[in-house]
């Protein structure tokens, strides 16, 4: 899970003949212009907090690209035990350029994280997001995370539940279009007993998109009562549009609750019957139906004004691509 993506050189760089990055061809996004591009000075933002803070406000953290920029950037959240805290990460840029990025979330016993990234990244821009969760007794993270741009882009998430009682929420929202190709990878290792895991990812794929899923729930000897749950949802809104889906189980333990579902299809017809029966046209019934299947997720966001803000993101995409 942690491939080193430093070495600038093509054959070095991670392609679908591994079996991590099996949906993904890196070396082809990125073409000779950022590869023989030398990183900028690595990017380093730390948010720390204490044992005990509890942060009531939002904290916004930007990070930005400029066309022919390669970055090496850092980003650690570190909470301390019975700290709270809510982090809005967001990302925007302009023209072609490499975030290759690592992202290190560390939560002690009783820590509580509201994690939201927004990912607006350049149309021509390839992010690469390599992240690391450590969960201790008791903590809880609720993670979402929208992917609206970028050429190329991968969401690469390793959380390991060390403590006993840790919740992990992993929820997202993939909006892409063009010739986007967006791939989340998850791995959720279950070390200690009662445990809690769900991930829950849906997507709208338009024109020749190609969006990736891949969730993995790992339970290990000894992680007895664990829960742990897998969903990812697609609505293809194009017959050219693709989408990947691998879901696993790996269970080493004999007392455990684990699942895992995915669907990928059109938008079902008889819904759209029927509200088309009840006076709405078409492009309104699909309207509808598309925003409450997107809305469920975002749904999992507790802050309401960041909640209003994502729901007009996505508003906002399906009138440019259903209109």
């Amino acid at each position: 899970m942690t491939t080193c993506l430093r070495i600038l050189d093509r054959d070095a760089l991670p392609t679908p003949k591994d079996e991590q990055w099996k949906y993904t061809h890196l070396g082809r996004a990125l073409g000779a212009r950022l590869l023989n591009v030398q990183p900028l000075a690595q990017q380093q933002i730390l948010v720390h907090k204490t044992v005990g803070e509890i942060c009531k406000e939002p904290e916004k953290i930007v990070w930005k690209g400029e066309a022919g920029n390669h970055y090496q950037s850092r980003f650690e959240i570190v909470l301390e035990d019975g700290a709270q805290a809510t982090i809005v990460e967001f990302h925007e840029g302009e023209g072609a350029y490499w975030k290759n990025m690592s992202t290190e979330i560390v939560l002690g016993a009783n820590a509580r994280l509201n994690h939201i990234r927004i990912q607006k990244d350049s149309v021509d821009a390839v992010q690469t997001n390599m992240v690391h969760i450590s969960m201790e007794r008791d903590s809880h993270l609720n993670s979402f995370s929208i992917n609206l741009g970028g050429k190329l882009t991968r969401h690469d998430i390793h959380a390991v539940l060390n403590g006993s009682g840790a919740q992990c929420q992993l929820n997202g929202v993939n909006l892409l279009k063009g010739q986007q190709h967006g791939d989340t990878t998850i791995i959720v290792e279950h070390v200690a007993p009662h445990c809690v895991s769900n991930q829950f990812y849906r997507s709208l794929l338009d024109d020749k998109a190609h969006g990736v899923f891949q969730g993995k729930v790992h339970v290990h000897r000894g992680a007895q009562k664990t829960d742990g749950y897998q969903l990812a949802n697609t609505i293809l809104l194009s017959p050219m549009a693709k989408m990947a889906t691998k879901p696993e189980l790996e269970i080493y333990a004999d007392d455990v609750k684990c699942s895992h579902g995915t669907t990928t299809g059109a938008l079902d017809e008889e819904p759209l019957f029927y509200l088309r029966s009840r006076g709405l046209n078409e492009s309104q019934a699909r309207m509808l139906l598309i925003q409450a299947f997107i809305d469920e997720v975002i749904g999992k966001i507790t802050d309401s004004s960041i909640q209003t803000r994502i729901k007009d993101m996505v508003a906002e995409w399906l009138k440019k691509q259903l209109n």
